[in-house]
Formats: structure tokens, C-alpha cells, sequence
């Protein structure tokens, strides 16, 4: 027979001792080991001959049809998602505190129940009357969505089992309670109970599932960070409450493409899918200035153009500064270095600003090109052309390497009425292309060398 032991588990991180420690070596938290019951280990323990054997089935027979999807109905997150939710599948939504997660979920499960579908809205960290103010504001008014006002996890559970809704949403995780499992609301060994009791509710009673998590910048709160393995899909909304744009992209999705992402802007009505992002995040260029240059972005199989600008100020500090918004402060610190040895530009007593505007972050090294030609037409105090564009990454050695769907990038600034593009094409480049193989040569295209 088993016998039970005690041990001692963190709260937060869930990190086990024998012994109760005043701070966890792991998470670094201070005075959350709390005492639980563990059995002994599985090695000491025989196989049971009643346990049943399960059946197995051949790689060949699980193949099946495309998997049943939950058509949202908002374009853009449809989009994201590659048609829409899979049925039975657990989806987690993270993002900052007060971005629109709740506002997004709302109006897809008014869209979803508009269909035809149920929905059961678990809403842990508002009251119903908050909910429904919220989506009276929006326009959602279908009977259809159910509101549980509840935070335990067995309660909603029971829910799911007795209505049998087609879509279930726990808005939050972090809100939601697992009484068999010790720790504070949120902690990590909650979060993680929590979603596991989820997970086992889309998988056997084919619930479509989705989850909010709070997460900080950093990631460093209980949230997603600690539960994208548990999940199929995670998304992550992206932006600054700021400004009117918001960024719904995938970084994870058992069922479809990860480099897809849906562009909102926040009104008045809730969060709407814009239709032309290139126009609204180049509205309010209208004059030529220092330091700010065009770029040719692709968001999956999207083309954007976005706003990169720079700004290069003298020193007066022993380590100049480097900071940026939007940019990877990496690739920032690299662009640097490549023009000062290949091109010629020093930075050594300036200090360096860069960002992307609109809050949108640009990942891909295609954005290499037109950071380095906005940095330069800022330390030279030149504009550059509003009818200019440019992408490409640039390499240690200085050379400009041939960024991909590169056609689909300048049919998207000619359609805004940028006539000319600087970038590294392979055969002979079209109209309006200007071809470079270095950065210095890219330099040299835009007049800002000495």
C-alpha cells in the first residue's frame, strides 16, 4: 500500500521542498511554502491487473476530416484563428491588464450566439450588472449568452455539464478557484489546476473553450506564460491603451498558421476591424521630416506599412542612451554598429531614440533597412521623401538580403501612393524599385552621406 507523506509546494510557482522555506529558490517569493498531502512515489507502486487496457489506434485511422470550426464572425479575428475556433479545443487569450480582452470576448460571443450557438460567459472578475452595461454599451444583446457569476471551478463545471453550451468562456483564469488545491487566488498552482480541470471539459464533453490571462509586460505574473503548453491555441493581444490600434496575433495554434494576425482599432462600440491599416497609420503624415521613413511590413500574408522614425540627439552622459519602442532594442544596438563600420556613421556620443508609431511591434528583420536609413537621415538632420518606402535586413557584413514577399510589400505602398521603394531584389527590379546590395549603397540612394 502507498504511503501518504507531507511535503512542502510554493504557492506561486509551485515549487516543492522537504522542508518549509521561507523563500522560494525558484520564484524568489517570500513566505509561500504552504504544507500538502503527497502520495508515495509511482515507481513503488505495481501495476493494478483490473485497470483496463486502452484501446490503441494506427496512425493511419486517426486521420480524419478538416477539423469543425466556430465561425466567429469578426473578420479579423476569424482570421487570426484560420476560420475560427475549433470545436473542443481550448483557446487562451493573454495580454496586459485592460487591453480589450473582455471587450473582444464579448462581442464574439454575442456574434457566435447570433449564429445560432450557445455560449456560457463564466465573468469572475465583474459582476453581471457590470457585464451587461458593458454589453448594452457594445450592441450585445443576444439571449443566447449565459452569464455565470462564479469563480469556483467545480461550479462551472457542473454549469457546463447541465446547459451543455457550445462556447464556454472563463474571463479570468487568474480569477478562478480550484478549492482542492492550495494556494492563493492566481497563483500559479491554482492557474495550473484550474486550466488542467478546462482542458479535461473541451477534450471529453466537446466544449469550445477560451480563457482570458492577465499577464504583465514582462510576463512575469502568473498567466499565459506558464500555461501555452496546456493550451491548443494562444493569442496575444498586442498595442498601447494609448492608441486606438490593437494586435491580435497567434503564437500558437494546433490547427492552423501562427504568423497570421487580426489589426483592431478601439471605438466607441468596441473594438472594429479596420479595413485599410496601411491608410490609418500613415494619416498624419503630411510633412517631410528627420529621421522618419516608410517601411513595408508583412503580417503573415499581410502587407502594412508602418511608420519608423528616429531620433539622434547629443549625449551628455558617459554611456549614451538606446531606447526604443516598437523595435527589438537588440536589432536596434546591431543597426548601430553595422553603420558605423560599413557605412561610415557614428553614434558614439549621441544619444538614440527609435519606435514605431501607431504601437504597433514589428518583429521581422525586415525592418533592418528602414531603421538604419532613418537613424542616418536623423544624424544628418535630412528628410526624406514622404514618397519613399524601404525594407530589407541587413547583415553583420553590410549586405542587404532579399526580404521575402517582396512584391506584395511595394503593390501595397505604390497602392498608397508611394512611387518609390529602396530594397534588395534578386533578377531586374520593377518600376519604381531601387535595388541595393549594401547599406551603404542605401546610404548613397538617399543622399546622406558627407
Amino acid at each position: 500500500m502507498a504511503r501518504s507523506r507531507s511535503e512542502w509546494r510554493c504557492s506561486e510557482c509551485g515549487a516543492s521542498a522537504i522542508k518549509w522555506m521561507g523563500r522560494c529558490n525558484d520564484c524568489g517569493s517570500y513566505g509561500t511554502f504552504v504544507e500538502v498531502a503527497s502520495a508515495a512515489s509511482a515507481t513503488s507502486r505495481s501495476l493494478s491487473p483490473t485497470v483496463p487496457i486502452p484501446d490503441v489506434v494506427s496512425l493511419g485511422e486517426a486521420g480524419g476530416d478538416d477539423a469543425d470550426r466556430v465561425a466567429v464572425g469578426i473578420r479579423e479575428l476569424d482570421q487570426v484563428l484560420g476560420g475560427g475556433f475549433v470545436e473542443g479545443s481550448l483557446t487562451l487569450l493573454g495580454g496586459e491588464p485592460g487591453i480589450g480582452k473582455s471587450t473582444i470576448l464579448l462581442q464574439a460571443a454575442d456574434a457566435v450566439a447570433k449564429s445560432g450557438r450557445s455560449v456560457l460567459y463564466a465573468c469572475g472578475e465583474e459582476s453581471v450588472r457590470q457585464v451587461g452595461l458593458r454589453a448594452k454599451r457594445l450592441g450585445a444583446t443576444s439571449d443566447r449568452v449565459g452569464l455565470l457569476p462564479e469563480i469556483e471551478i467545480a461550479r462551472i463545471e457542473a454549469a457546463v455539464a447541465e446547459r451543455k453550451p457550445d462556447v464556454l468562456i472563463v474571463d479570468s483564469i487568474q480569477t478562478a478557484v480550484d478549492s482542492d488545491i492550495p494556494g492563493a487566488q492566481g497563483s500559479v498552482s491554482q492557474v495550473r489546476a484550474c486550466t488542467s480541470r478546462l482542458v479535461r471539459v473541451a477534450k471529453e464533453l466537446g466544449v469550445t473553450t477560451i480563457i482570458v490571462g492577465h499577464v504583465t509586460k514582462d510576463g512575469s505574473l502568473a498567466g499565459p506564460r506558464v500555461l501555452e503548453h496546456m493550451v491548443d491555441t494562444v493569442l496575444y493581444f498586442e498595442g498601447d491603451r494609448d492608441h486606438a490600434f490593437r494586435i491580435i496575433r497567434a503564437v500558437k495554434n494546433r490547427f492552423g498558421s501562427t504568423s497570421e494576425i487580426g489589426i483592431f482599432e478601439m471605438t466607441e462600440r468596441g473594438l472594429a476591424g479596420v479595413d485599410s491599416p496601411s491608410a490609418m497609420l500613415l494619416g498624419e503624415r503630411t510633412e517631410p521630416a528627420a529621421g522618419s521613413i516608410v517601411m513595408a511590413a508583412m503580417e503573415g500574408s499581410r502587407p502594412l506599412l508602418v511608420e519608423v522614425q528616429a531620433l539622434v540627439t547629443r549625449s551628455y552622459l558617459p554611456s549614451p542612451k538606446r531606447f526604443a519602442t516598437g523595435i527589438e532594442v537588440a536589432r536596434l544596438n546591431q543597426v548601430l554598429g553595422v553603420l558605423e563600420r560599413r557605412a561610415g556613421l557614428s553614434f558614439a556620443d549621441k544619444d538614440v531614440y527609435a519606435s514605431v508609431t501607431g504601437g504597433i511591434r514589428v518583429v521581422e528583420p525586415a525592418i533592418d533597412l528602414p531603421l538604419a536609413l532613418a537613424l542616418a537621415s536623423a544624424l544628418r538632420d535630412r528628410a526624406l521623401p514622404l514618397s519613399l518606402s524601404a525594407f530589407g535586413e541587413i547583415g553583420l557584413t553590410g549586405r542587404i538580403r532579399v526580404a521575402p514577399h517582396a512584391p506584395a510589400r511595394v503593390a501595397e505602398s505604390h497602392s498608397q501612393g508611394i512611387d518609390r521603394t529602396i530594397a534588395a531584389w534578386k533578377g531586374a527590379a520593377p518600376q519604381g524599385v531601387t535595388a541595393v546590395t549594401s547599406i551603404r549603397d542605401a546610404v548613397e540612394a538617399v543622399g546622406l552621406t558627407f
